[in-house]
């Protein structure tokens, strides 16, 4: 055995803290940093980097590093290999850590003493935090501290991460100006999974810890919840809810927003004379910070709901229900959870896929999340629905609801159709990966853990998407604006821009799928978000108005001026359309290069048109024309 001597200097030193998932170490290193967190990605890849501050009782700070849940030190996962690199110094730009905080489930001894006994190997000083040891209490496994920590020669403290000061053992621990641990040297050779798992046994059996004490709760819940004909209709009502408070929550705060940026520009426009950058600062800065902002509502509320069902622990189940049907189309549960955030916007579902360990997987799901109708494709949707769609029953059914209800369905058929290409296409899209996740015992969510988590994902989305779609639209500002209409013109400003150049030539493309010239400009600003659409036809079609008011106005006037073939084509190409820059861009960001990126763009262009160009023939036969 050899002593170990940490000596906290101002500086502070690096603890990390590690553990399986669930065992609820993020939830521990939140109680202990508080909102002095910093989420960041580790260098060259995209899993989350959380590190926090701890302040001492004299006055000293120690760095806390939450890393990503492991269940061993042989990695399968992205997650899990950035967890072994740090710990081991072998990651990019990390230093590595001083000191670990194991955190262990105490309802779950088995499998969280195993990870101890590789990480003491690793010859870090080390302290056990026996997390949720109230829940063991209550089960009837009263565990001695003592006596554990003699079995394992390392120091044992318990903690309850969801109570106000549940971490109080463990910070005195760190508070010693001098911490003396024992541990081995760093193995030079791998030690069997199954002599961890025979060290663990014995041990567990001299402390009468050998029991299995099941969660009665969760054991009578889970009867219910994944029933094979109740669950899926319990989590049918479930999803329901959440996408029907996903878009009337987010109208209040939605509309005060636009309000809000409305009032901005025009402040502007009272005060400053008409000249190009009052435009940019109108029409590019303002315009630009308000299409970032008014994303958050709807991304708030979706991520309120994802977080309150993985706090509770129904989240895992949720993909363990829908296996069998991902699974037909080459995919597995865990993709349910980014194609769900993908309907309020494909961002963060895109963001979502770190949560799955398989590449090809999280790869696939990636190119499918531009498929989900996102809530921007609704304004679009809704100007052409009722300008072309009668108000009329049809079975007792409004006609247009059941339009809109196609136009979702087909996104979700045409992605599930992708995945199944793919599945065909690729070498391991044919193979049989069963989904094996744990399934935790049923929470209470905490108010702290929620709030924290909320504010992280405002953070991660300002920050990496934020500044793209804000330089995206000066950029389509400055195509729309410039050169200026010369003098005596008579037809609207952006027709002599650039993107109205660009328009025109689009022209010779879109033709074939019946749109017209003021259709091929409007798709040009509304790359940067697909409801820029409808205020990009109204500048094109000379209307002053704008917002809701173009929308009233520009219906009659498309239902006099384009066909009804024309309208549907152009429904057709918004199911599949790739017109979100920034959608793109999250892309990249995820997958560290433009390869991706522009393969989803094409593919996605490829099956718009292609459905546009059905959809217009089909109507065309139908004397739709």
């Amino acid at each position: 055995m050899v002593e170990h001597t940490i000596h906290l200097h101002p500086s502070g030193p690096l603890v990390a803290l590690v553990g399986n998932p669930n065992c609820g170490k993020t939830a521990l290193f939140n109680l202990l940093t508080g909102s002095r967190q910093k989420v960041a990605n580790y260098a060259g890849v995209t899993v989350e980097r959380k590190e926090g501050s701890l302040s001492q009782p004299d006055g000293k700070t120690l760095r806390v590093l939450d890393l990503p849940g492991t269940y061993s030190l042989y990695p399968r996962s992205q997650d899990e290999r950035i967890t072994c690199d740090v710990l081991q110094g072998r990651a990019v730009g990390e230093k590595r850590p001083d000191a670990l905080v194991c955190v262990v489930d105490a309802t779950n001894l088995r499998r969280g003493l195993r990870l101890v006994l590789a990480v003491k190997r690793l010859g870090l000083p080390c302290v056990v935090a026996l997390n949720m040891s109230d829940m063991a209490a209550q089960r009837g496994l009263h565990i001695d501290a003592e006596a554990l920590s003699q079995a394992l020669g390392l120091p044992v403290v318990s903690t309850v991460a969801v109570h106000h000061q549940g971490d109080a053992a463990l910070r005195d621990w760190l508070a010693q100006a001098t911490w003396r641990t024992s541990g081995m040297a760093v193995a030079t050779e791998a030690v069997p999974t199954e002599e961890d798992h025979r060290v663990v046994q014995d041990l567990l059996r001299r402390l009468g810890l050998d029991t299995l004490l099941p969660d009665p709760l969760s054991d009578r819940l889970d009867r219910v919840l994944l029933h094979p004909v109740v669950g899926p209709l319990i989590l049918s009502v479930l999803l329901f809810l959440i996408f029907q408070a996903v878009f009337s929550w987010a109208t209040v705060p939605m509309d005060a927003i636009k309000t809000a940026t409305n009032w901005a520009a025009e402040s502007v426009v009272a005060v400053l004379p008409d000249t190009w950058w009052r435009s940019l600062i109108t029409d590019g800065l303002i315009a630009g910070l308000g299409g970032v902002v008014i994303f958050l509502p709807q991304i708030l509320i979706l991520f309120f709901f994802i977080l309150l069902l993985e706090e509770s622990g129904y989240l895992p189940r949720a993909a363990f229900l829908l296996d069998r049907i991902m699974g037909s189309v080459g995919l597995s549960g865990r993709s349910f959870i980014p194609l769900l955030s993908s309907f309020a916007c494909a961002i963060p579902g895109i963001m979502a896929t770190r949560s799955i360990a398989n590449p090809r997987d999280r790869l696939v799901t990636i190119l499918i999340a531009p498929l989900m109708t996102c809530s921007a494709r609704l304004p679009v949707y809704a100007l052409l629905i009722g300008a072309f769609i009668p108000a009329r029953e049809v079975a007792g059914m409004e006609l247009q609801g059941l339009v809109l209800f196609a136009l979702y369905v087909a996104g979700i058929a045409g992605a599930m159709l992708v995945a199944w290409a793919l599945k065909r296409l690729t070498a391991s899209g044919g193979m049989s990966r069963p989904l094996m996740m744990e399934l935790p015992t049923y929470h209470l969510p905490t108010v702290r853990n929620m709030a924290l988590g909320l504010w992280q994902r405002v953070q991660i989305f300002m920050r990496r998407v934020g500044g793209i779609i804000l330089v995206l639209t000066l950029v389509l500002w400055f195509l729309a604006s410039f050169p200026g209409a010369p003098e005596g013109a008579t037809r609207p400003a952006i027709e002599y821009s650039y993107a109205g150049w660009l328009g025109q030539g689009l022209q010779t493309v879109f033709e074939p799928i019946g749109f017209n010239w003021q259709i091929s400009i409007a798709l040009v600003p509304g790359m940067a978000a697909r409801e820029v659409a409808v205020s990009a036809l109204g500048t094109v079609y000379a209307l002053s108005a704008s917002g809701e008011a173009t929308a009233e106005m520009l219906s009659p006037l498309l239902a006099h001026q384009w066909s009804l073939a024309t309208a549907l084509s152009l429904l057709a190409w918004f199911v599949f359309a790739p017109q979100c820059l920034s959608t793109l861009a999250a892309i990249k960001r995820e997958t560290g290069g433009w390869t991706m990126p522009l393969v989803t763009a094409a593919y996605l262009f490829g099956l718009a048109y292609v459905a546009a160009y059905l959809t217009y023939h089909g109507a065309l036969m139908m004397g739709w024309g």
